[in-house]
């Protein structure tokens, strides 16, 4: 998968994570975020840590200019990059393909396993597609318009269908009715 990058970043966006602990829901403090281009992992842009409530500082990130979301055809309006976090006792995560906007904050809400949890030398990792405007992917699977009553699971119509008989909703418990 291809994790582009735009090279055209005269614009600035912004990031910001919320690291907590999945035991606990306790925020995690001193973890370490650290950002890297998408095409040079090797390369930390930047770095930081998250304070006592587990929330890291505003970091300003090279993004394309805003008028790509505006122009149809014209190159992604967002810049991806690769996220690192770790803290000790805790699992690391990996987050590839974060997107990041001209002018806009991105908030990265991320929950720690700890280590008591997991095995040795494991690392979780995220991978964040490529939105479907400048990717190609498989179309969908032809469903048919008309379902039978039998089926289980969820059904999806390609459009709003009122059932026949139905009349009105009853303002008091919101449910349709055929009276």
């Amino acid at each position: 998968m291809d994790l582009h990058a735009t090279q055209d970043t005269p614009d600035t966006g912004y990031f910001q994570a919320n690291i907590t602990s999945q035991r606990d829901s306790r925020p995690v403090a001193g973890a370490k975020i650290q950002i890297r281009n998408v095409n040079y992992p090797n390369e930390i842009i930047e770095e930081t840590e998250t304070d006592s409530s587990g929330k890291s500082d505003t970091i300003s990130l090279p993004a394309p200019p805003l008028e790509y979301s505006l122009t149809p055809g014209a190159d992604r309006p967002y810049s991806t990059y690769s996220i690192r976090i770790t803290a000790p006792g805790f699992e690391p995560v990996e987050i590839d393909g974060a997107e990041i906007l001209s002018g806009e904050l991105a908030l990265q809400n991320t929950e720690l396993l700890p280590i008591d949890n997991v095995q040795p030398d494991s690392e979780e990792l995220f991978v964040i597609s490529p939105h479907t405007l400048y990717e190609e992917y498989p179309p969908k699977i032809a469903e048919d318009e008309i379902k039978t009553v039998d089926e289980t699971g969820e059904i999806v119509l390609s459009r709003v269908v009122i059932p026949s008989g139905v009349r009105s909703v009853c303002p008091h418990c919101m449910r349709i009715s055929a009276c």
